[in-house]
């Protein structure tokens, strides 16, 4: 299995990733010349690394691409216009700072904001849970409580929106309640991009929780996003290879 990852900014994370995955994934880095000077991996140099990956990526060169430590609007921008869509979907997987894990999506401000396209994210998210091995469970998150109806008109919406999703998708509305939702439920379905957003942010950033990536799951490649400020890419990595063979493995 080769996975492409890109190297953009500290590429020491890249290097510690490198050597935590050892021989289980042939990694191959996606940088600039000189980058990855003076450290032990295999990279494809090139003044342009996100085009660079994302061709090979397109082309089967490698298995799967992990973005790493390039820019992502730049990134992400080369992987719509080489797979011709307008728009990517990413579903993350999180961890609590107790273990648990589940998949959150949306995760980006501009996706999940209509009934149809959180319709999606269910269906996508519980094929993703089943490989995994997690509950395919799914619960619909929103504004407030059934108590808060006529608080305020967004949270009005909110509620009748995660209602229609939970109905039509087969899935359960918790409500405001994500602290009792990823107990018992393997897919998180958030209000709409922005709260997913604060979400994800909020477990890695500040609870002590773990991100190991976020697939796109609306093109026929593999693609795992990462944040910058990941300490390394070791989960995102070994989350492309399994996508890529089909098994779950530990991340």
């Amino acid at each position: 299995m080769i996975i492409g990852i890109g190297v953009e900014g500290n590429p020491e994370k890249v290097a510690r990733t490198t050597a935590r995955v050892g021989d289980r994934v042939r990694l191959v880095c996606y940088c600039r010349p000189g980058v990855m000077a003076g450290h032990e991996a295999e990279c494809r140099e090139s003044d342009c690394p996100e085009e660079a990956l994302v061709a090979d990526l397109m082309a089967g060169r490698v298995d799967g691409a992990v973005r790493g430590t390039l820019p992502a609007n730049e990134t992400l921008r080369c992987l719509k216009r080489a797979c011709h869509t307008d728009h990517l979907e990413r579903v993350a997987l999180l961890e609590t700072a107790d273990g648990v894990q589940f998949l959150l999506a949306p995760v980006g401000v501009d996706e999940g904001w209509t009934v149809a396209e959180k319709l999606a994210f269910v269906t996508k998210a519980r094929e993703i849970a089943r490989s995994f091995g997690l509950s395919e469970r799914v619960a619909v998150l929103s504004g407030g409580r059934f108590g808060d109806v006529g608080r305020h008109p967004a949270v009005d919406r909110s509620l009748a929106d995660a209602e229609l999703v939970a109905r039509l998708g087969n899935a359960e509305h918790c409500e405001i309640l994500i602290e009792e939702a990823v107990r018992r439920c393997g897919v998180i379905i958030a209000p709409d991009g922005i709260s997913g957003n604060l979400i994800f942010r909020t477990l890695t950033f500040l609870g002590k929780g773990s991100g190991h990536g976020a697939p796109v799951v609306n093109i026929d490649r593999i693609f795992v996003d990462t944040s910058r400020a990941s300490p390394d890419y070791t989960s995102a990595v070994l989350l492309a290879a399994s996508m890529g063979d089909g098994n779950k493995r530990d991340i």
